[in-house]
């Protein structure tokens, strides 16, 4: 991690394996995977294993522009951490047993093109909804 790596975390009220198959599973991922109302992810691949890749298709809801967020896995602890590259970029996806639920914290390496304040309310926004989907997918 560079040292102005962004952190962005939230706690999930519920169990760390669903926690964990929310955010590695495609059929999730197109649900709560955008970072505000006007974009989604209509397509998601996930090859969960160190060396495997990943795609997420993001794109505004309008058509107007697009792009695909990919990397390669370098470290996978099933139920605890996720690392990966993504652009010459890292990012590490920790999962931690909380009190409340699981605390899931991201830390990635910040791109030269936008604000650190920016991003980190982007990353958080994804977070946010990612909790969200979690929560409202466990309840009952």
């Amino acid at each position: 991690m560079s040292p102005q790596a962004i952190k962005v975390e939230t706690i999930i009220a519920a169990p760390i394996e669903k926690v964990w198959q929310a955010y590695t599973t495609p059929e999730d991922i197109v649900q709560w995977n955008a970072a505000s109302d006007d974009w989604h992810t209509p397509s998601a691949t996930v090859d969960l294993r160190e060396g495997g890749i990943f795609s997420s298709r993001m794109e505004a809801k309008d058509g107007s522009m697009g792009f695909d967020f990919a990397g390669t896995y370098t470290r996978i602890a099933t139920n605890r951490l996720i690392e990966y590259e993504f652009g010459g970029r890292h990012a590490r996806i920790e999962f931690t047993p909380a009190t409340e639920g699981v605390r899931v914290r991201v830390t990635f390496d910040p791109e030269a093109e936008n604000s650190i304040e920016m991003q980190r309310g982007g990353w958080q926004a994804i977070l946010d909804n990612f909790k969200h989907h979690v929560e409202a997918n466990t309840a009952g």
